[in-house]
Order: structure tokens, then C-alpha cells, then sequence
């Protein structure tokens, strides 16, 4: 045999082992992947829709998603999604807009922290104001869409002057605040709409019924307080201060600490109403009598 044909021979066997390699990779190695293949191939050509049914099918699942939504947005309270902890700042802000200029506050985050499937962020409010307006963030946070809970409160009276010397019954607040958020959109709606936070106004549990401070006549009111009923007139009464300056009045007219309540024609009086720090008095004046003269014989 000569060396060409050992060459051929030697070729077709390698050529030969080679296909078989193949054949028990392809057949016997590969075959359960081969199989799986298939198998998924099979399931995926049952899946084969026309693109106006596919469609068809989105229009549908948007219909029954939004049915969804609406069923969380008519919930009194939703979770939101991986909230932002600078977002209760800004509820802050918004609720705080109809506050009084004497009405300080400030907002202060805390730490974040985990509880079963939530997460909720920790803020410290503080600050002095007006007790309605201090009622009005409780309110607010409690009645909030987004699940916000008041975690403790500390409220104590204080009092203050301002540019006037005027004394200011305000409240001294603190109040601790958890703001909730889940990890998934499960509890969440895709569109936001707020509670109504109006809240009606609050008797100052704080405010004192007797006070030893009283406002000054900073207005240049007449002052009751040793005043004369000079003449009644139909269009109001006449009556002179006691430094002698003069004001015409009609009923329902603002005084120092009162009002006029009521002029009696009938009578030749005036009635007033004081509030002296919490005193309410009823105050009535009278024309004088002109004394009778005295006739010379």
C-alpha cells in the first residue's frame, strides 16, 4: 500500500469518527436540550396572534387597569411607591400658605426606618403660633391621602407681645411624624388627588378667660372710661372723651375693648359692651340734665 492511499484511508476514517462524534453529540448528548427546545418553540407558535388582537388585548388591560386604579384612588388613604423624603417638605409648605404672620415653624427630617413590608421616614415639627393654625397641621397630616400617622404631640401655652406691646396667646408645639411608603406600587395610585385638609375653626382650649394684659388704644378709640353723651341726632350720638376730643357714633361701632350696642332714643342714653381682658361689662350713658337757672327777684 502506498502512502498516498494510507494517507486517503487515514483521511475517512478521521472523517468517519468525526460524523459519529457528531451524530452521539447531536442525538444522544444534545437531545433532552433538542427536546426542551421544541417544546418551547411549540408553545410559543400557540401564542401567535394578529397585531389588531394584540391590541385588542392592550385596549382591555388598560380598560381593567384603570378599574384597578380607581378602586385604590377611592381609598381614604394610599401607600405611594419609593416615596422622596423632600416631598413632605413641600406638603409642609402647601398646608402652611393660610397660616398667621405670627405662626413659626420649623420641619425637621429624623431617620428613615423599616416596619413589616414598610418604610417610613421620621420628621420633628416645631415651632410657636396660633392654636387653629397648630390644629390645622394635625388635622392635615392625619387626613392626608398619602398615609402620614402623628406619633406623639407636645402642645403648652405661651405668651408674647408684639410691636405694639399687644399680648399674643400662642402655642408652643412639637409634634413627631411618620410618613409611610411601601417598595412596590401594590398600595399606590398612578394619579394623586388630596383629601379635602379644610379643617373648621378650633375653640383655643389655651386662651384665658380672664387676662391681666389689655391691649392699648393704639387706634385712638373713644375710651368710655369717663366719656359724655353730649347730644343723640338721628344719624348716631355724640359723645366727647375725657381729653375732650369728640366722636359721632352709631350702633355696632367699634369702641376701646367694646362696641356701642345700642342708642335709646327714647331714654337720651347709649349702651356700650366692654371687654376688659376677659370682664365683660354693660356700659350705659346719659345726657346730663341742664340744672335749672336760678331766677333773680
Amino acid at each position: 500500500m502506498n502512502r498516498k492511499l494510507k494517507n486517503t484511508l487515514g483521511l475517512v476514517g478521521l472523517l468517519i469518527i468525526v460524523i459519529a462524534a457528531g451524530i452521539i453529540y447531536n442525538y444522544v448528548l444534545q437531545e433532552s436540550d433538542i427536546k426542551e427546545r421544541q417544546d418551547k418553540l411549540k408553545k410559543l407558535q400557540s401564542f401567535k396572534y394578529k397585531t389588531s388582537e394584540l391590541n385588542q388585548q392592550l385596549r382591555d388591560l388598560f380598560k381593567r387597569a384603570d378599574v384597578l386604579d380607581s378602586l385604590l384612588a377611592s381609598r381614604r388613604f394610599n401607600i405611594p411607591y419609593n416615596l422622596s423624603s423632600i416631598k413632605f417638605f413641600k406638603f409642609m409648605n402647601s398646608i402652611s400658605l393660610t397660616f398667621s404672620p405670627v405662626t413659626k415653624l420649623n420641619v425637621e427630617y429624623v431617620d428613615k426606618f423599616d416596619e413589616n413590608e414598610f418604610t417610613y421616614y421620621e420628621y420633628k415639627i416645631t415651632g410657636n403660633g396660633e392654636y387653629n393654625d397648630i390644629f390645622k397641621i394635625i388635622y392635615s397630616i392625619e387626613h392626608s391621602k398619602e398615609l402620614k400617622k402623628i406619633k406623639s404631640v407636645s402642645i403648652n401655652n405661651i405668651v408674647s407681645s408684639d410691636e405694639n406691646n399687644v399680648p399674643q396667646f400662642l402655642v408652643r408645639s412639637t409634634i413627631i411624624v411618620d410618613v409611610y411608603f411601601a417598595h412596590n406600587d401594590r398600595f399606590s395610585t398612578k394619579k394623586l388627588i388630596e383629601n379635602d385638609l379644610t379643617s373648621r375653626p378650633q375653640y383655643d382650649i389655651f386662651y384665658p378667660l380672664i387676662r391681666n394684659e389689655i391691649p392699648p388704644n393704639n387706634e385712638g378709640l373713644l375710651d368710655v372710661q369717663g366719656a359724655k353723651l353730649l347730644a343723640i341726632i338721628p344719624e348716631g350720638a355724640f359723645l366727647s372723651s375725657s381729653n375732650g376730643t369728640t366722636f359721632l357714633l352709631w350702633e355696632g361701632e367699634q369702641v376701646y375693648l367694646g362696641y356701642l350696642t345700642k342708642i335709646d332714643y327714647d331714654n337720651n342714653k347709649v349702651n356700650f359692651i366692654i371687654n376688659k381682658g376677659g370682664i365683660i361689662e354693660n356700659i350705659s350713658l346719659s345726657l346730663e340734665k341742664e340744672k335749672p337757672k336760678k331766677t333773680i327777684k
